[in-house]
Protein backbone atom coordinates (compact mmCIF):
# COMPACT_ATOMS: atom_id res chain seq x y z
CA UNK A 1 0.00 0.00 0.00
CA UNK A 2 1.42 3.84 -0.57
CA UNK A 3 1.42 6.40 1.55
CA UNK A 4 -1.25 8.19 0.05
CA UNK A 5 -3.58 4.81 0.05
CA UNK A 6 -2.53 4.64 4.40
CA UNK A 7 -3.41 8.42 4.46
CA UNK A 8 -6.83 7.57 3.27
CA UNK A 9 -7.11 4.73 5.45
CA UNK A 10 -6.10 7.02 8.45
CA UNK A 11 -8.78 9.38 7.63
CA UNK A 12 -11.58 7.27 6.59
CA UNK A 13 -14.95 8.12 6.99
CA UNK A 14 -17.06 6.51 9.78
CA UNK A 15 -20.04 5.82 7.94
CA UNK A 16 -22.46 3.01 5.98
CA UNK A 17 -22.80 3.44 2.99
CA UNK A 18 -24.95 5.14 0.15
CA UNK A 19 -23.77 8.53 -1.81
CA UNK A 20 -20.34 10.13 -0.86
CA UNK A 21 -19.80 12.82 1.65
CA UNK A 22 -18.95 16.38 0.31
CA UNK A 23 -16.37 16.80 2.33
CA UNK A 24 -13.90 14.76 0.50
CA UNK A 25 -13.19 12.34 3.51
CA UNK A 26 -12.94 8.68 2.45
CA UNK A 27 -15.19 5.77 2.41
CA UNK A 28 -13.73 3.25 4.93
CA UNK A 29 -15.66 2.02 7.77
CA UNK A 30 -14.37 1.67 11.07
CA UNK A 31 -13.38 -2.11 10.78
CA UNK A 32 -11.44 -0.95 7.76
CA UNK A 33 -13.98 -2.19 5.05
CA UNK A 34 -14.45 -0.39 1.97
CA UNK A 35 -17.93 1.08 1.16
CA UNK A 36 -20.48 0.43 -1.51
CA UNK A 37 -21.24 3.25 -3.15
CA UNK A 38 -25.03 3.16 -4.23
CA UNK A 39 -26.25 6.32 -4.56
CA UNK A 40 -24.80 9.77 -6.63
CA UNK A 41 -24.76 12.48 -4.01
CA UNK A 42 -27.22 14.43 -6.06
CA UNK A 43 -29.36 11.91 -7.30
CA UNK A 44 -29.63 10.13 -10.87
CA UNK A 45 -30.29 13.39 -13.07
CA UNK A 46 -32.50 13.55 -16.06
CA UNK A 47 -30.78 12.52 -19.40
CA UNK A 48 -30.33 15.49 -21.80
CA UNK A 49 -31.99 15.22 -24.92
CA UNK A 50 -32.43 18.20 -26.42
CA UNK A 51 -30.58 21.27 -27.23
CA UNK A 52 -32.48 23.53 -25.28
CA UNK A 53 -31.16 21.66 -22.23
CA UNK A 54 -28.16 21.07 -23.50
CA UNK A 55 -27.92 24.64 -23.65
CA UNK A 56 -28.90 25.06 -20.00
CA UNK A 57 -26.03 22.45 -19.01
CA UNK A 58 -23.38 24.12 -21.16
CA UNK A 59 -24.34 27.26 -19.04
CA UNK A 60 -23.90 25.46 -16.01
CA UNK A 61 -20.94 23.36 -16.38
CA UNK A 62 -18.84 26.94 -18.17
CA UNK A 63 -19.95 28.50 -14.56
CA UNK A 64 -18.28 25.69 -13.06
CA UNK A 65 -15.12 25.66 -10.85
CA UNK A 66 -11.93 23.35 -11.07
CA UNK A 67 -11.57 20.16 -12.87
CA UNK A 68 -14.21 18.53 -14.73
CA UNK A 69 -14.59 14.77 -14.47
CA UNK A 70 -15.83 13.26 -18.63
CA UNK A 71 -16.82 9.55 -19.28
CA UNK A 72 -18.43 8.31 -22.46
CA UNK A 73 -20.31 5.21 -22.98
CA UNK A 74 -20.39 2.97 -25.88
CA UNK A 75 -22.04 0.17 -27.65
CA UNK A 76 -19.30 -1.61 -28.47
CA UNK A 77 -20.16 -5.39 -29.56
CA UNK A 78 -23.44 -4.48 -30.74
CA UNK A 79 -23.23 -1.18 -32.56
CA UNK A 80 -20.99 -0.23 -35.66
CA UNK A 81 -18.04 1.70 -34.96
CA UNK A 82 -17.37 3.36 -32.02
CA UNK A 83 -19.68 5.92 -31.19
CA UNK A 84 -20.79 8.02 -28.12
CA UNK A 85 -24.42 6.90 -26.72
CA UNK A 86 -24.10 8.69 -23.60
CA UNK A 87 -21.45 11.29 -22.07
CA UNK A 88 -21.18 11.67 -18.26
CA UNK A 89 -19.83 14.94 -16.97
CA UNK A 90 -19.38 16.26 -13.54
CA UNK A 91 -17.82 20.10 -12.27
CA UNK A 92 -17.86 21.84 -8.95
CA UNK A 93 -20.36 24.32 -9.03
CA UNK A 94 -22.73 22.55 -11.61
CA UNK A 95 -22.99 18.89 -10.58
CA UNK A 96 -23.78 15.54 -12.94
CA UNK A 97 -25.05 15.67 -16.28
CA UNK A 98 -26.08 12.71 -18.41
CA UNK A 99 -26.13 13.92 -22.14
CA UNK A 100 -27.86 11.38 -24.86
CA UNK A 101 -25.82 12.62 -27.44
CA UNK A 102 -27.91 10.83 -30.22
CA UNK A 103 -30.41 13.17 -29.73
CA UNK A 104 -28.90 16.68 -29.49
CA UNK A 105 -27.12 18.21 -32.55
CA UNK A 106 -23.84 18.16 -31.02
CA UNK A 107 -21.43 18.97 -28.25
CA UNK A 108 -19.39 21.02 -29.97
CA UNK A 109 -20.67 24.13 -27.67
CA UNK A 110 -20.42 21.94 -24.21
CA UNK A 111 -16.76 21.13 -25.83
CA UNK A 112 -15.64 25.09 -26.53
CA UNK A 113 -16.85 26.01 -23.03
CA UNK A 114 -14.69 23.59 -21.16
CA UNK A 115 -11.90 24.23 -23.82
CA UNK A 116 -10.07 25.76 -21.47
CA UNK A 117 -10.81 23.56 -18.56
CA UNK A 118 -8.60 20.40 -17.12
CA UNK A 119 -10.31 17.49 -17.68
CA UNK A 120 -10.23 14.31 -15.75
CA UNK A 121 -10.81 11.12 -17.67
CA UNK A 122 -10.10 7.34 -16.81
CA UNK A 123 -8.05 5.65 -19.93
CA UNK A 124 -8.59 9.00 -21.83
CA UNK A 125 -7.31 7.24 -24.84
CA UNK A 126 -10.17 5.19 -25.34
CA UNK A 127 -12.44 7.49 -25.51
CA UNK A 128 -10.76 10.42 -27.04
CA UNK A 129 -11.74 8.92 -30.36
CA UNK A 130 -15.61 9.73 -30.21
CA UNK A 131 -15.43 12.56 -27.53
CA UNK A 132 -14.12 14.01 -31.03
CA UNK A 133 -16.59 12.81 -33.18
CA UNK A 134 -19.27 14.89 -31.44
CA UNK A 135 -16.76 18.13 -31.04
CA UNK A 136 -15.03 17.77 -27.58
CA UNK A 137 -11.72 17.68 -27.32
CA UNK A 138 -9.54 18.38 -24.40
CA UNK A 139 -6.59 21.17 -24.21
CA UNK A 140 -5.44 20.01 -21.06
CA UNK A 141 -6.32 16.62 -18.74
CA UNK A 142 -5.21 14.31 -16.37
CA UNK A 143 -6.15 10.51 -16.86
CA UNK A 144 -6.27 8.43 -13.84
CA UNK A 145 -5.65 5.16 -14.86
CA UNK A 146 -2.42 6.52 -16.82
CA UNK A 147 -1.37 8.11 -13.31
CA UNK A 148 -2.39 4.54 -11.44
CA UNK A 149 0.57 3.36 -13.54
CA UNK A 150 2.74 6.15 -13.19
CA UNK A 151 2.50 5.68 -9.42
CA UNK A 152 2.56 1.92 -9.12
CA UNK A 153 -0.44 1.22 -8.35
CA UNK A 154 -0.68 -3.15 -9.48
CA UNK A 155 -4.34 -3.06 -10.51
CA UNK A 156 -5.51 0.64 -12.27
CA UNK A 157 -9.26 0.03 -12.80
CA UNK A 158 -11.67 2.72 -12.30
CA UNK A 159 -13.26 0.39 -9.63
CA UNK A 160 -9.60 -1.01 -7.83
CA UNK A 161 -8.83 2.58 -7.80
CA UNK A 162 -11.66 4.44 -6.35
CA UNK A 163 -11.71 1.32 -3.77
CA UNK A 164 -7.96 1.40 -2.99
CA UNK A 165 -7.22 5.18 -2.71
CA UNK A 166 -10.72 6.27 -1.62
CA UNK A 167 -12.28 3.41 -0.18
CA UNK A 168 -15.49 2.99 -2.07
CA UNK A 169 -16.28 0.25 -4.08
CA UNK A 170 -18.13 0.88 -7.58
CA UNK A 171 -20.93 -1.29 -9.09
CA UNK A 172 -19.03 -2.25 -12.79
CA UNK A 173 -22.08 -4.83 -13.72
CA UNK A 174 -23.40 -2.90 -16.41
CA UNK A 175 -20.26 -1.88 -18.30
CA UNK A 176 -20.58 -4.35 -21.09
CA UNK A 177 -24.85 -3.38 -22.24
CA UNK A 178 -25.97 -2.15 -25.32
CA UNK A 179 -25.71 1.48 -24.48
CA UNK A 180 -27.17 2.66 -27.56
CA UNK A 181 -30.83 1.31 -25.67
CA UNK A 182 -33.21 3.82 -25.25
CA UNK A 183 -34.77 4.69 -23.01
CA UNK A 184 -31.87 3.71 -21.45
CA UNK A 185 -32.45 1.81 -17.55
CA UNK A 186 -32.73 3.58 -14.28
CA UNK A 187 -29.71 1.41 -12.75
CA UNK A 188 -27.53 1.75 -16.29
CA UNK A 189 -28.11 5.53 -15.28
CA UNK A 190 -27.36 5.27 -12.15
CA UNK A 191 -24.10 3.47 -12.98
CA UNK A 192 -23.09 5.94 -15.24
CA UNK A 193 -23.40 9.33 -12.72
CA UNK A 194 -21.45 7.29 -10.24
CA UNK A 195 -18.61 6.36 -12.72
CA UNK A 196 -17.99 10.27 -13.00
CA UNK A 197 -18.95 10.80 -9.26
CA UNK A 198 -14.93 10.54 -7.59
CA UNK A 199 -13.15 10.96 -10.31
CA UNK A 200 -11.98 14.44 -9.23
CA UNK A 201 -11.72 13.41 -5.61
CA UNK A 202 -9.32 9.94 -7.34
CA UNK A 203 -7.38 12.60 -9.54
CA UNK A 204 -6.84 14.98 -6.36
CA UNK A 205 -5.27 11.85 -4.39
CA UNK A 206 -3.23 10.41 -7.37
CA UNK A 207 -1.72 14.10 -7.94
CA UNK A 208 -0.77 14.22 -4.18
CA UNK A 209 0.79 10.98 -4.54
CA UNK A 210 2.95 11.83 -7.44
CA UNK A 211 3.87 14.51 -6.57
CA UNK A 212 5.77 12.70 -3.47
CA UNK A 213 7.06 10.46 -5.87
CA UNK A 214 8.77 13.10 -7.60
CA UNK A 215 6.40 11.84 -10.80
CA UNK A 216 4.13 14.18 -11.35
CA UNK A 217 6.21 16.65 -13.85
CA UNK A 218 6.38 12.93 -16.00
CA UNK A 219 2.29 12.78 -15.80
CA UNK A 220 2.11 15.99 -16.76
CA UNK A 221 3.92 15.42 -19.55
CA UNK A 222 2.18 11.89 -20.50
CA UNK A 223 -1.29 13.59 -20.54
CA UNK A 224 0.00 16.97 -22.76
CA UNK A 225 1.13 14.13 -25.31
CA UNK A 226 -1.95 12.12 -25.22
CA UNK A 227 -4.45 15.29 -25.22
CA UNK A 228 -2.16 16.99 -28.59
CA UNK A 229 -1.60 13.49 -30.55
CA UNK A 230 -3.43 14.03 -33.62
CA UNK A 231 -6.29 11.29 -34.31
CA UNK A 232 -4.92 7.86 -35.36
CA UNK A 233 -4.93 7.62 -39.04
CA UNK A 234 -6.71 4.72 -40.53
CA UNK A 235 -5.49 1.15 -40.14
CA UNK A 236 -4.15 -0.81 -43.34
CA UNK A 237 -6.11 -3.66 -44.29
CA UNK A 238 -8.14 -4.24 -41.32
CA UNK A 239 -9.01 -7.45 -42.55
CA UNK A 240 -5.85 -8.71 -41.79
CA UNK A 241 -6.78 -8.96 -37.98
CA UNK A 242 -9.24 -11.26 -38.33
CA UNK A 243 -9.19 -13.39 -35.45
CA UNK A 244 -7.60 -17.01 -36.42
CA UNK A 245 -5.47 -15.22 -39.66
CA UNK A 246 -2.50 -17.28 -38.76
CA UNK A 247 -4.18 -20.29 -40.55
CA UNK A 248 -4.69 -18.30 -43.59
CA UNK A 249 -1.09 -19.56 -45.44
CA UNK A 250 -2.22 -19.47 -49.19
CA UNK A 251 -2.46 -16.19 -50.97
CA UNK A 252 -5.84 -17.03 -52.69
CA UNK A 253 -7.17 -17.84 -49.54
CA UNK A 254 -6.14 -14.54 -47.78
CA UNK A 255 -8.35 -13.14 -51.24
CA UNK A 256 -11.48 -14.75 -49.67
CA UNK A 257 -10.69 -13.49 -46.08
CA UNK A 258 -10.87 -9.89 -47.54
CA UNK A 259 -13.59 -10.38 -49.69
CA UNK A 260 -15.52 -12.18 -46.77
CA UNK A 261 -14.54 -9.26 -44.57
CA UNK A 262 -15.27 -6.56 -47.05
CA UNK A 263 -18.93 -7.46 -47.32
CA UNK A 264 -19.38 -7.97 -43.60
CA UNK A 265 -18.39 -4.76 -43.22
CA UNK A 266 -20.39 -3.33 -45.42
CA UNK A 267 -23.90 -4.88 -44.31
CA UNK A 268 -22.35 -4.27 -40.87
CA UNK A 269 -22.27 -0.28 -41.45
CA UNK A 270 -25.45 -0.34 -43.01
CA UNK A 271 -27.43 -2.12 -40.56
CA UNK A 272 -25.38 -0.40 -37.85
CA UNK A 273 -24.34 -3.43 -36.03
CA UNK A 274 -21.36 -4.90 -34.84
CA UNK A 275 -19.62 -6.61 -37.92
CA UNK A 276 -19.56 -9.90 -35.52
CA UNK A 277 -23.27 -9.78 -34.96
CA UNK A 278 -23.09 -10.34 -39.21
CA UNK A 279 -20.83 -12.79 -39.52
CA UNK A 280 -17.89 -14.11 -36.83
CA UNK A 281 -14.46 -14.21 -37.93
CA UNK A 282 -14.30 -18.04 -37.02
CA UNK A 283 -16.56 -18.56 -40.13
CA UNK A 284 -14.88 -16.37 -42.43
CA UNK A 285 -11.46 -18.20 -41.56
CA UNK A 286 -13.48 -21.46 -42.28
CA UNK A 287 -14.75 -20.50 -45.78
CA UNK A 288 -11.22 -19.22 -46.75
CA UNK A 289 -9.52 -22.65 -45.60
CA UNK A 290 -12.26 -24.18 -47.36
CA UNK A 291 -12.50 -22.58 -50.81
CA UNK A 292 -16.33 -23.72 -51.26
CA UNK A 293 -17.58 -24.51 -54.93
CA UNK A 294 -20.88 -23.12 -54.44
CA UNK A 295 -23.27 -22.41 -51.13
CA UNK A 296 -24.59 -25.16 -50.65
CA UNK A 297 -20.76 -26.20 -49.53
CA UNK A 298 -20.51 -22.86 -48.31
CA UNK A 299 -23.58 -23.83 -45.88
CA UNK A 300 -22.01 -26.96 -44.22
CA UNK A 301 -19.08 -24.83 -43.04
CA UNK A 302 -19.22 -24.06 -39.18
CA UNK A 303 -21.04 -20.46 -38.32
CA UNK A 304 -22.66 -20.93 -41.45
CA UNK A 305 -25.50 -23.07 -40.64
CA UNK A 306 -29.16 -22.97 -40.72
CA UNK A 307 -29.41 -19.20 -39.54
CA UNK A 308 -28.29 -18.23 -42.27
CA UNK A 309 -30.87 -17.50 -45.06
CA UNK A 310 -30.37 -19.24 -48.81
CA UNK A 311 -30.19 -15.62 -50.23
CA UNK A 312 -27.39 -14.52 -47.70
CA UNK A 313 -25.78 -17.64 -48.04
CA UNK A 314 -25.42 -16.63 -51.54
CA UNK A 315 -24.10 -12.90 -50.89
CA UNK A 316 -21.29 -14.94 -49.26
CA UNK A 317 -20.79 -17.14 -51.44
CA UNK A 318 -20.50 -14.83 -54.15
CA UNK A 319 -17.86 -12.93 -52.03
CA UNK A 320 -15.37 -16.51 -51.98
CA UNK A 321 -16.09 -16.63 -55.71
CA UNK A 322 -15.24 -13.06 -56.60
CA UNK A 323 -11.24 -14.35 -54.39
CA UNK A 324 -11.27 -17.12 -56.69
CA UNK A 325 -11.89 -15.57 -59.40
CA UNK A 326 -8.83 -12.88 -59.06
CA UNK A 327 -5.49 -13.47 -60.93
CA UNK A 328 -2.28 -14.04 -59.46
CA UNK A 329 -1.25 -10.48 -59.83
CA UNK A 330 -4.42 -9.10 -58.07
CA UNK A 331 -3.69 -11.12 -54.89
CA UNK A 332 -3.12 -9.93 -51.43
CA UNK A 333 0.77 -10.75 -50.33
CA UNK A 334 1.68 -12.38 -47.05
CA UNK A 335 2.57 -10.37 -44.03
CA UNK A 336 2.39 -6.86 -44.09
CA UNK A 337 5.13 -4.49 -45.40
CA UNK A 338 7.85 -4.11 -42.06
CA UNK A 339 8.79 -0.47 -41.82
CA UNK A 340 10.30 -0.54 -38.59
CA UNK A 341 13.11 -3.34 -36.72
CA UNK A 342 12.31 -7.79 -37.34
CA UNK A 343 10.74 -9.32 -35.02
CA UNK A 344 13.28 -9.93 -32.13
CA UNK A 345 13.17 -13.45 -32.32
CA UNK A 346 14.96 -13.21 -35.73
CA UNK A 347 17.13 -10.61 -34.46
CA UNK A 348 19.90 -13.42 -33.36
CA UNK A 349 20.12 -14.99 -37.00
CA UNK A 350 20.07 -11.34 -38.76
CA UNK A 351 22.19 -9.46 -36.35
CA UNK A 352 23.55 -11.24 -32.91
CA UNK A 353 25.04 -7.82 -32.25
CA UNK A 354 21.77 -6.42 -32.55
CA UNK A 355 20.28 -9.40 -30.38
CA UNK A 356 22.44 -8.65 -27.63
CA UNK A 357 22.36 -4.95 -27.83
CA UNK A 358 18.57 -5.26 -27.42
CA UNK A 359 18.98 -7.83 -24.46
CA UNK A 360 21.10 -6.00 -22.37
CA UNK A 361 18.74 -2.62 -22.95
CA UNK A 362 15.90 -4.89 -22.27
CA UNK A 363 17.55 -6.19 -19.09
CA UNK A 364 18.47 -2.41 -18.14
CA UNK A 365 14.83 -0.73 -18.44
CA UNK A 366 13.29 -3.74 -16.89
CA UNK A 367 15.53 -3.43 -13.97
CA UNK A 368 15.18 0.88 -13.78
CA UNK A 369 10.94 0.27 -14.23
CA UNK A 370 10.80 -2.20 -10.74
CA UNK A 371 12.94 0.42 -9.28
CA UNK A 372 10.67 3.23 -10.45
CA UNK A 373 7.42 1.05 -9.72
CA UNK A 374 6.01 1.43 -13.20
CA UNK A 375 5.10 -0.88 -16.19
CA UNK A 376 8.37 -1.08 -18.21
CA UNK A 377 6.00 0.32 -21.25
CA UNK A 378 5.35 3.86 -19.39
CA UNK A 379 8.93 3.88 -18.97
CA UNK A 380 9.72 3.62 -22.54
CA UNK A 381 8.03 1.52 -25.11
CA UNK A 382 9.19 -2.00 -26.45
CA UNK A 383 9.32 -0.07 -29.91
CA UNK A 384 11.33 2.73 -29.33
CA UNK A 385 13.86 0.47 -27.63
CA UNK A 386 13.63 -2.11 -30.64
CA UNK A 387 14.31 0.88 -33.07
CA UNK A 388 16.98 2.28 -31.01
CA UNK A 389 19.25 -1.08 -30.15
CA UNK A 390 18.31 -2.08 -34.20
CA UNK A 391 19.78 1.21 -35.56
CA UNK A 392 22.13 2.32 -32.68
CA UNK A 393 22.83 6.30 -33.21
CA UNK A 394 26.71 6.63 -34.36
CA UNK A 395 29.13 6.49 -31.11
CA UNK A 396 26.90 6.12 -29.19
CA UNK A 397 26.68 9.08 -26.85
CA UNK A 398 24.23 10.82 -24.62
CA UNK A 399 23.41 13.48 -27.42
CA UNK A 400 22.96 10.89 -30.11
CA UNK A 401 20.87 8.53 -28.21
CA UNK A 402 18.71 11.08 -26.37
CA UNK A 403 18.04 12.21 -30.20
CA UNK A 404 17.19 8.98 -31.33
CA UNK A 405 14.89 8.29 -28.43
CA UNK A 406 13.58 12.03 -29.24
CA UNK A 407 12.64 11.39 -32.58
CA UNK A 408 10.54 8.01 -32.09
CA UNK A 409 8.24 9.58 -29.79
CA UNK A 410 9.72 9.64 -25.94
CA UNK A 411 8.57 12.23 -23.55
CA UNK A 412 11.73 14.70 -22.10
CA UNK A 413 11.40 13.02 -18.96
CA UNK A 414 11.68 9.04 -20.68
CA UNK A 415 14.95 10.58 -22.61
CA UNK A 416 16.35 11.65 -18.87
CA UNK A 417 15.59 8.40 -17.14
CA UNK A 418 16.61 5.69 -20.10
CA UNK A 419 19.18 7.45 -21.73
CA UNK A 420 22.39 6.95 -19.25
CA UNK A 421 21.03 2.80 -19.50
CA UNK A 422 20.76 2.90 -23.38
CA UNK A 423 23.98 4.56 -23.80
CA UNK A 424 25.82 1.78 -21.65
CA UNK A 425 23.98 -1.34 -23.01
CA UNK A 426 24.62 0.18 -26.81
CA UNK A 427 28.51 0.06 -25.72
CA UNK A 428 28.76 -2.94 -24.33
CA UNK A 429 27.79 -4.96 -26.86
CA UNK A 430 29.34 -6.20 -29.78
CA UNK A 431 29.35 -3.79 -32.97
CA UNK A 432 28.22 -0.90 -30.85
CA UNK A 433 31.40 0.93 -31.64
CA UNK A 434 31.03 0.19 -36.24
CA UNK A 435 27.14 0.45 -35.81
Amino acid sequence: MTDAQETAADTSLRTTGGAPPDDGSTGVTADGAPIPLLEPRDGIPPVVADDATLAEVVAAFAAGTGPVAVDAERASGYRYGQRAYLVQLRREGAGTALIDPVAVSGLATLGDALADTEWVLHAATQDLPCLREIGMRPSRLFDTELAGRLAGFPRVGLGAMVEGVLGYVLEKGHSAVDWSTRPLPEPWLRYAALDVELLVDLRDALEKELDRQGKLDWAHQEFEAIASAPPAPPRKDPWRRTSGMHKVRRRRQMAVVRELWEARDRIAQRRDVSPGKVLADAAIVEAALALPPNAHALGALPGFGHRVGRRQLEQWQSAVDRAKALPDSALPQPGQPVTGPPPPRAWADKDPAAAARLSAARAAVSALADELTMPQENLITPDTVRRVCWEPPAGPTPDTVAAALATHGARPWQIEQVTPLLVTALKATPGAATA
